[in-house]
């Protein structure tokens, strides 16, 4: 299955650790949402991640080939369940773009959190941990940028 990983699972050793199947297929671009923080992680602490739907925005990531046996693993770490009717997280289908390219679409898996009122803002580990995985799979130096801006709980 592929899955394309915006928030945390960026962290390559966070997505082996949770899917050891995983392997990376490319960089690639939400058209139409951005990044947002809708959503207070019990675990964490924090706000987490989350892509929102916004036309004048996109959010890029990474699209990981992950086997199905694996899928339940990644389900229990984002909070989801399917048929349960309220989730952290639900899983749905959308299509990506390979390199940001339109000619080059790829319908993947991934995640959108149930958004709370009033969440907190994410804790600077938990940006960084963002931007590192964003550095790492070198996505757009400009993206990067703006994932640096994102405002913090102090």
């Amino acid at each position: 299955m592929l899955y394309f990983a915006y928030g945390s699972n960026l962290d390559w050793s966070q997505m082996k650790e949770r899917c050891p199947s995983a392997t990376f297929v490319g960089q690639a671009e939400l058209k139409n949402h951005r990044l947002a923080f809708t959503r207070r992680s019990l675990r964490r602490g924090c706000g987490t991640a989350d892509a929102v739907p916004d036309e004048a925005h996109n959010v890029w990531g990474v699209v990981y080939e992950v086997d199905e046996k694996d899928m339940g693993r990644l389900d229990q770490a984002e909070g989801y369940v399917p048929g349960r009717s309220r989730n952290a997280y639900v899983r749905e289908k959308r299509h990506v773009y390979l390199d940001g390219d339109k000619q080059k679409p790829l319908l993947i898996s991934t995640y959108f959190a149930e958004r709370q009122d009033q969440p907190p803002l994410p804790s600077a580990d938990y940006r960084q941990q963002i931007i590192d995985g964003a550095t790492y799979w070198n996505l757009p130096r400009e993206y990067v940028e703006k994932l640096k801006k994102i405002e913090i709980a102090l």
